[in-house]
C-alpha cells in the first residue's frame, strides 16, 4: 500500500484551482515609456499540459478547502453548493443519479412493453411486465374503480368472528396484509446453512421502527401526530364518519405502540446468537399457543415441519396475548389499516395524497415523486427478474461484467495479502480467515438462472389485483422452497438495483448491473477512479463478511465461531475504536451517529477501502505514477472514493436514517475511513494536528 510520490498540498490545491478557471496568471503591465535596451533574457519554460482524466468531476470540487481538514468538501464542495436537491426527493447524491440515468432506461424498456404487451405471447415475460405497468399508470382507471377491488379483501377481514377464524385467516397464504403482525417465511437456516428452515421475526409496525412509538422527544412526538392525522383520514377514505375513524385510528396507534415495547431495538438485532431460537413446533406451540402454528404451517403447505427459527420469542409471547386479549373488532381494524396502507399506490389518487403528506414528516420531500417513477418500483418489486431479464438485454454489456469479475478477484488476492500480514490475529484464525475469503460464491450483474413466472396472472383489469397476485406468487415461491435443496443461484436484488450485498448465509457477494455504471464503474475512467468506486464497493462487500456481524458465519454460511478466544477480543476491540469514533459524528444539533447501530457497514467501509488501495496499487497506473486533471493516481482514487458518496439531504432524512440507518451519513461515511488512512495522509500531504488525521492512539486498523 506503499505510494512513490504525491502533490504537496498547496500544489494540489492549485492544480485544482487552475483547473477549475479560478487562478491564472497575472494580468500585463500596462505599456508605459520604453525602458533602457538590456540583453534579452531568455523566456521561461511552459508549464506542462495537464492531461485531462475520466471519472473524476473536478469542477466539482472546492479547492479553497483544504483536503487535510475537510475532504468531503475539498472534493464535492462547489458540486453541494451548485446541486438543489429536487423538489420529489429526501437527498441528492451519486447514488441518485445513478438511478436517475438507470430510471430513464427502465422507463423506456417499460413503455415499450407496455405498447407491445397487447400483441406479446400471453403468459410471456413481456406480457405480464407491459400489462402490470400498464395497468400501474392508468390512474384515470384506479379513480374510476375505487374501492371495487378492495372491498372483496376488507369484507373478508370483516367476516371474522372469532379467533378460529383470525387464526384461519393469518394462515392463508393467499392473504396478503401488509406485514401485520410479525414476519414469516423460509430461508436457510443459521446454523445450518444447507438446510431450508421455518422463520418468523419480529413486525407489525407502520412506523420506521419501535423507537418512533416510544421516543419523547418534540419530533418523534410531531411524527406520531402526523401519522395519527394519516391514520384518521384513511380511515375518512374507507368510508367512515369522524368518530369512528379517530376511534380505530387510536386502536391502530395502541395495537402498534404495544407491539413496539415488545420489539428489540434494532442494535439488538444485529446480534445473530441472539436472534436465533430454534424450537419444535410443539414447544412453539406452547410458547405461543394463540398463534396456532400446526394449521399454519399446514396450510402454508409446510406440515412436515418439525422445527422453527423464532428470532424473538418475547416479542411472539407478547402476539400471542394479543390475539386473545385485544377486542376483535380492534384487531380487524389494524389488519384492515396494514392492507389498505400497503396498496396506497393502487387506489384512488386521496389514498396516495394522505400517505404523501405523511411521508413529507418523515423524508421532508416538498412534492411526490412521478407515477411513473413510483410505479417503475413497484414493477420491478413485483416482476423483477422478469423486468430484469428485458432490462440486461438492452443495458448490460458482457465487458462490463468481465471487468468487474478481474476487479473482484483482485481484490480477493489483496485481501488474503492483509489477512496474511494482520499482525494481531493468529495462525489458526488466519486459515479460517482465507478459507472463507476463498470460498466466497461471486454473482455479477443478473442471475444464471432467472425465477420462472408462469404461474403468475397479470393482466391490465386492475392493479390492484395485480400487486396482490404477485405477493401471493411470491409467498408460495418462498414457502415451496422448504425440504428441498439449497438454491444457491438464487439473487436477493434484481438486475437494475442500484446496490450490491454480501449474504452471510450463502457467503457470496453480489453486485447488480445496475450499480456496475459511472460513477460506481466507467470503462472510460482510469484504474484509479474505477478502484476508488465499484472497487471499493466491491472490497465493502467482502468485509462484511468479516464485520462484527459477518465474521460470526464460517466459509460455508453457518453461523459458527471460527475464531480462537483471544482473536475474537481484539478484533471486537478494534471494532470498538470504528464504534467511537463515529459515535463522535453529529451531522445535526443534539443528534449524532449510532456507532453500534452502523458498526457493520463502518466496518465495511474501512475494509473496503483499504482493500481496495491495496489492490489498486498493483495497477500499471499506479506504479507508472503519471497524473491526470493535475492529480496523482493516489489522490484520484481517494478523490473518486469521497465523489462517489457525496449528496445533499434534507434535515428531516438525515434524522430518520440516523434512527434506521445501519448506514451513516454519507459524510462521515466519506471521511471515516480516510481518517484512519495513513496512505490518504500520505496522498495529500496531510501534516500531524489536520482534522482529517486521527491521533496515532485513537487510529482504527483491522484489515
Amino acid at each position: 500500500m506503499k505510494k512513490s510520490s504525491h502533490l504537496p498540498l498547496a500544489a494540489v490545491a492549485a492544480a485544482a484551482l487552475a483547473l477549475a478557471g479560478c487562478a491564472g496568471s497575472k494580468p500585463a503591465a500596462t505599456a508605459a515609456a520604453p525602458a533602457p535596451a538590456t540583453p534579452p533574457v531568455a523566456a521561461a519554460p511552459a508549464a506542462p499540459a495537464v492531461v485531462k482524466g475520466v471519472g473524476l468531476d473536478v469542477a466539482g470540487m472546492d479547492p479553497s478547502v483544504s483536503p487535510c481538514d475537510d475532504f468531503y468538501h475539498y472534493s464535492s464542495g462547489n458540486w453541494m453548493k451548485n446541486t438543489p436537491i429536487p423538489a420529489a426527493e429526501s437527498g441528492w447524491g451519486s447514488f441518485n443519479i445513478l438511478a436517475e440515468h438507470n430510471n430513464a432506461t427502465l422507463r423506456t424498456i417499460l413503455d415499450e412493453a407496455a405498447q407491445q404487451a397487447p400483441t406479446a405471447p400471453k403468459g410471456s415475460n413481456l406480457q405480464k411486465v407491459g400489462d402490470f405497468y400498464a395497468a400501474a399508470m392508468d390512474s384515470a382507471a384506479i379513480d374510476k374503480a375505487g374501492l371495487r377491488y378492495l372491498a372483496p379483501h376488507l369484507a373478508r377481514i370483516d367476516a371474522v368472528k372469532n379467533l378460529a377464524e383470525m387464526q384461519r385467516l393469518l394462515s392463508d397464504p393467499n392473504t396478503s396484509l401488509g406485514g401485520a403482525w410479525f414476519d414469516s417465511g423460509v430461508s436457510p437456516d443459521d446454523k445450518i446453512s444447507s438446510q431450508y428452515a421455518v422463520q418468523f421475526s419480529q413486525g407489525g409496525l407502520s412506523l420506521p421502527n419501535r423507537d418512533y412509538y416510544l421516543d419523547q422527544d418534540a419530533r418523534s412526538k410531531s411524527i406520531r401526530a402526523a401519522y395519527q392525522t394519516y391514520l384518521v383520514n384513511t380511515f375518512k377514505l374507507l368510508g367512515e364518519f369522524d368518530a369512528a375513524a379517530k376511534a380505530h385510528a387510536a386502536a391502530v396507534m395502541r395495537i402498534e405502540t404495544r407491539l413496539a415495547k415488545a420489539s428489540k431495538k434494532p442494535v439488538d438485532l444485529r446480534d445473530p446468537y441472539a436472534n436465533y431460537h430454534k424450537l419444535t413446533v410443539a414447544q412453539a406451540n406452547k410458547d405461543f399457543p394463540n398463534l396456532n402454528l400446526p394449521l399454519m404451517l399446514k396450510t402454508e403447505g409446510l406440515g412436515t415441519a418439525k422445527e422453527v427459527i423464532v428470532g424473538q420469542p418475547a416479542f411472539f409471547k407478547e402476539v400471542s396475548a394479543m390475539l386473545k386479549s385485544e377486542p376483535l373488532l380492534d384487531q380487524k381494524t389494524y389488519l384492515r389499516w396494514h392492507l389498505t396502507s400497503s396498496l396506497m399506490g393502487a387506489l384512488p389518487q386521496a389514498f396516495g395524497d394522505e400517505q404523501f403528506r405523511y411521508s413529507q414528516v418523515l423524508s421532508g420531500a416538498k412534492q411526490q415523486q412521478p407515477r411513473w417513477k413510483r410505479m417503475l418500483r413497484s414493477t420491478d418489486r413485483a416482476l423483477g427478474e422478469a423486468f430484469g431479464q428485458i432490462y440486461v438485454e438492452k443495458a448490460f454489456s458482457p465487458a462490463a461484467k468481465a471487468r468487474a469479475k478481474e476487479m473482484i478477484e483482485n481484490l480477493r488476492t489483496a485481501y488474503a495479502e492483509r489477512i496474511n500480514a494482520t499482525e494481531w490475529m493468529s495462525a489458526p484464525t488466519k486459515v479460517e480467515a482465507i478459507k472463507k475469503l476463498n470460498a466466497f460464491a461471486v454473482k455479477i450483474g443478473y442471475p444464471d438462472k432467472w425465477k420462472d413466472y408462469s404461474a403468475l396472472t397479470i393482466t391490465r383489469a386492475s392493479y390492484l389485483n395485480d400487486v396482490l397476485a404477485a405477493r401471493a406468487w411470491a409467498a408460495k415461491d418462498n414457502l415451496k422452497k422448504f425440504g428441498k435443496p439449497i438454491d444457491r443461484t438464487e439473487w436477493g436484488m434484481t438486475p437494475p438495483t442500484v446496490n450490491a450485498y454480501y449474504n452471510p448465509g450463502m457467503n457470496e457477494i453480489v453486485f447488480p448491473a445496475g450499480i456496475l455504471q459511472p460513477p460506481f464503474y466507467d470503462p472510460k475512467a482510469d484504474d484509479a477512479v474505477n478502484y476508488g468506486g465499484i472497487g471499493a464497493v466491491i472490497g465493502h462487500e467482502m468485509t462484511h463478511g468479516f464485520d462484527d456481524q459477518g465474521r460470526q458465519y464460517d466459509a460455508q454460511g453457518n453461523l459458527k465461531d471460527w475464531w480462537t478466544k483471544e482473536d475474537g477480543e481484539k478484533f471486537t476491540a478494534r471494532a470498538a475504536v470504528v464504534g467511537k469514533q463515529f459515535d463522535g459524528y453529529s451531522p445535526l444539533d443534539s443528534v449524532h451517529v449510532n456507532g453500534k447501530l452502523t458498526m457493520g457497514e463502518n466496518l465495511a467501509d474501512l475494509g473496503g477501502l483499504t482493500i481496495a488501495y491495496q489492490a489498486f496499487e498493483k495497477t500499471p497506473q499506479a506504479k507508472e505514477q503519471a497524473k491526470l486533471d493535475g492529480f496523482t493516481p493516489e489522490q484520484r482514487f481517494f478523490l473518486s472514493w469521497a465523489q462517489v458518496w457525496r449528496s445533499n439531504e434534507r434535515p428531516e432524512a438525515t434524522r430518520m436514517g440516523i434512527l434506521t440507518d445501519p448506514h451513516a451519513p454519507n459524510q462521515f461515511r466519506t471521511i471515516g475511513p480516510l481518517q484512519n488512512m495513513p496512505e490518504f495522509y500520505k496522498a495529500f500531504g496531510c501534516q500531524d494536528g489536520a482534522k482529517m488525521m486521527r491521533a496515532q492512539a485513537d487510529r482504527a486498523k483491522i484489515w
